[in-house]
């Protein structure tokens, strides 16, 4: 007997004939009928639909009320400046422990709808929601209060170049949003929906948090739009890394610090000091500082065979200054694409490296990220 846990669309992603895998836990659809590469493909040329449920959902109150206590608080346990909020906005940011490694990363909004915005509201990785929400509830102060919603709420991502037109048909408002705000509306009779104009593929799109009760009759209401495909996780993965983006426990863990990982802009100015109050303040600052320190950097691999992650990264003289952390077909970029740590000196795009594939140099090089250009949709 699976003792994985299932998303309330487990059923339908069966009868679609999605193929399942575990995932952090979770039995989820890595892919469907039509395929990784066609998936991927869709959701850049049209719209993809993906489950993201097993992701962690929660909110942070304050006991008096005030959005401003509870941003404080927050803000003791996240390098990004939460009390700058408005009223449906929403920040990327990341948990950092002491030592300023990465705990988690996260997505945090301020609730825009009239009588709840004192309220933050967070999406964490399936894989770190417990203990997660053990360090929030362990950390923040005694006044304010983390209420976990997975009990409550399923999650699932409508991405690509024409998913605000798709959503638009339910509900016009939602092209309202631009890239990184949310609003709370009806979208289509009596399913309330926490609309998200997000997610992590590089793509415009959204996010759409709707009670479990109703998340089975949503998705089947978005896949009756003809420019609509269920996408799993494959494509999933191979899209987020087109896009530049860090995968949690692969990219990004306890061993390195946002600036390390190229986050820097994800650190508001005045919060890059040893003394912005948060944990790993003082390692952020250091590694602004400190021009030694390693770099997550793009790799292009020569070929057509992908570098898959914990392959060595080399210079040209045979030393070791890295590892790839994320490789493996990038359908848009019509090659391998992959990312990884170098030493510093080695960041420059263009610079020549050699990848060890079975005990053998192969050539690549440094590159810009992102692999495929990002489409968030500003206004």
């Amino acid at each position: 007997m699976s003792d994985l846990k299932r998303t309330k669309l487990y059923d339908l992603h069966v009868a679609q004939g999605a193929k399942m895998v575990p995932f952090a836990g979770y039995d989820m659809p890595v892919q469907y009928p039509l395929g990784v590469l066609k998936e991927h493909l869709h959701t850049r040329e049209a719209a993809g639909l993906f489950d993201v449920s097993h992701m962690g959902q929660c909110f942070i109150t304050a006991e008096d009320g005030t959005f401003e206590t509870a941003a404080k608080a927050l803000e003791k346990l996240v390098p990004a400046d939460i009390q700058s909020l408005q009223p449906g906005q929403q920040r990327y940011s990341q948990f950092l422990n002491e030592a300023g490694g990465i705990l988690d990363d996260l997505m945090i909004s301020r609730l825009g709808l009239e009588g709840h915005t004192h309220k933050l509201y967070l999406v964490v990785n399936a894989g770190c929601k417990d203990a997660d929400y053990a360090h929030m509830q362990k950390y923040l102060p005694e006044g304010v209060s983390v209420e976990v919603k997975d009990n409550l709420l399923s999650l699932i991502a409508l991405q690509g170049p024409k998913a605000a037109e798709v959503l638009g048909r339910l509900n016009p408002a939602v092209k309202d949003l631009v890239f990184m705000t949310h609003t709370d509306l009806m979208l289509v009779d009596n399913i309330w929906v926490h609309v998200s104009r997000s997610g992590y593929t590089g793509e415009d799109g959204y996010e759409l948090a709707v009670k479990h009760d109703d998340v089975e009759k949503l998705t089947k209401l978005l896949l009756e739009q003809p420019e609509v495909e269920l996408i799993g996780l494959g494509a999933r993965d191979s899209l987020r890394l087109e896009a530049g983006l860090c995968l949690y426990g692969h990219d990004i863990d306890t061993t390195v610090s946002p600036i390390e990982a190229g986050l820097l802009w994800s650190v508001q100015k005045h919060r890059r000091s040893a003394d912005a109050g948060y944990f790993g303040a003082a390692r952020v600052e250091a590694d602004i500082a400190d021009k030694t320190t390693k770099r997550l950097v793009g790799i292009k691999p020569e070929g057509r065979a992908p570098a898959r992650e914990h392959t060595e990264i080399q210079d040209m003289d045979g030393n070791t200054i890295g590892e790839i952390t994320s490789g493996g077909f990038g359908p848009t970029a019509e090659g391998p694409v992959a990312m990884g740590y170098v030493a510093r000196k080695f960041v420059k795009a263009g610079t020549p490296v050699q990848l060890i594939v079975r005990g053998k140099p192969r050539a690549a090089e440094v590159v810009k990220l992102p692999f495929a250009p990002h489409r968030y949709y500003r206004g």
